[in-house]
């Protein structure tokens, strides 16, 4: 005879699966509406463009918007199949990526990329290699042949765009470390400008400039280090790029720890510099770092995964983040805060925020979704608890 207390014990609610359904909505809200339109030939038509100048940012928001929302997504999407709603979720947004992604490569589609026009193609071109790296059975290999070449020659065409003296060389970096995983000739120039640029611009204490100056910005978590991390992930065995990568690692843990500091226990973060309107995308350093298994001692995978989770209510949770009618995210850093937009700033480039959900290519059983959550350091400190002092990471 069953224990008298089974049946509640088997529906007793799983805190690990629990967690993980909060993120999954969340991947769900910012792709349904980009992936679904895309794959059915509607997403140039219906989706708005909220900018400073729509005009200016038109013709570039289709790869935009589609570059940002995978390259958050792609470590989720790339998890093995399996039979449950989360797997078969999984499987319809790759389709409606792959699907969209033939239709978009194709120059004579209404909804073709623009590869070519300006210089603004190279960023997120840029992304889109990185979610194919990230992604490379469920995006990348999960193509037809005639859509891989026809990307392939829209990869190529970015070459002719000189990168701006800043974060921009690593852009052009990526693609060639898209070329080089997949046995493409590469540009060793603009990858090794890119490098080279970038360890003369590192001012210490795990914090890179972007360009020749320091910016109090969040663009170490939003392109510099997460970038850096991928493309060495694909040279660093290289001998020339061995010691480079070596040097890397513990720059970029050393902002991990500061990132989770930067988080308060209602999970906002200091408003500071430009961009915010990525909104959580700004802690992609520490998303990444959960995602690689590479967290400081300092901030195990538990307390990682708080301050993600509060950021990402924060930001993605408040009154007015989404249109009501149609679902599309909006400009702002919690809600709906148009005037906080520079001019580059449009509804496409804000999707950047997918980032911040890395993570969710953690498997269901990692610890980042099972561990018992633990308070933030900025909690500990606060609460009067005998804390190890923080400590500056050493010239390497």
């Amino acid at each position: 005879m069953p224990h008298a207390d089974s049946a509640s014990t088997s529906t007793a609610p799983n805190p690990a699966e629990a967690r993980r359904a909060e993120w999954r909505e969340w991947a769900r809200r910012l792709a349904e509406p980009v992936l679904t339109r895309l794959a059915d030939g509607r997403l140039r038509a219906e989706m708005p463009i909220e900018a400073h100048d729509p005009a200016d940012r038109r013709p570039f928001t289709q790869l935009e918007v589609v570059a940002r929302v995978l390259v958050g997504l792609a470590p989720w999407l790339e998890l093995p199949p399996e039979e449950s709603p989360e797997g078969q979720l999984r499987v319809r947004f790759a389709d409606l990526a792959r699907r969209g992604l033939a239709r978009a490569a194709d120059a004579a589609s209404s909804e073709a990329f623009n590869l070519t026009h300006g210089a603004q193609p190279l960023v997120d071109a840029a992304f889109l290699a990185q979610a194919f790296l990230r992604a490379p059975s469920a995006l990348w290999h999960g193509l037809d042949a005639t859509t891989r070449a026809r990307l392939l020659v829209g990869f190529r065409a970015t070459r002719t765009i000189t990168p701006y003296e800043n974060n921009w060389w690593l852009f052009a970096a990526m693609i060639e470390a898209f070329f080089r995983a997949h046995g493409e000739p590469v540009d060793d120039a603009r990858l090794t400008t890119a490098l080279e640029k970038h360890e003369a611009w590192y001012k210490g204490d795990g914090v890179w400039g972007d360009g020749p100056d320091f910016h109090w910005d969040y663009y170490n978590g939003f392109v510099i280090q997460p970038m850096l991390v991928d493309l060495l992930a694909v040279f660093g065995t290289d001998a020339r790029w061995h010691d480079y990568a070596e040097r890397v690692e513990p720059r970029v843990a050393r902002y991990v720890a500061v990132q989770e500091r930067l988080v308060a226990p209602d999970g906002s973060f200091p408003p500071l510099g430009r961009s915010l309107a990525y909104r959580a995308g700004a802690l992609q350093t520490l998303a990444q770092a959960a995602l690689r298994r590479r967290l400081p001692d300092a901030v195990p995978p538990a307390r990682a995964r708080v301050a993600l989770t509060r950021a990402l209510r924060r930001t993605l949770d408040a009154r007015g983040t989404f249109d009501p009618t149609h679902g599309w995210l909006r400009i702002g850093l919690s809600g709906h805060q148009p005037s906080l937009a520079e001019p580059y700033i449009s509804t496409a480039s804000v999707y950047l925020c997918s980032v911040a959900l890395l993570p969710l290519g953690l498997p269901a059983n990692d610890a980042f979704w099972t561990d018992p959550d633990l308070p933030l350091t900025q909690e500990l400190a606060w609460a009067g608890i005998d804390l190890l002092a923080d400590t500056a990471l050493k010239a390497t």
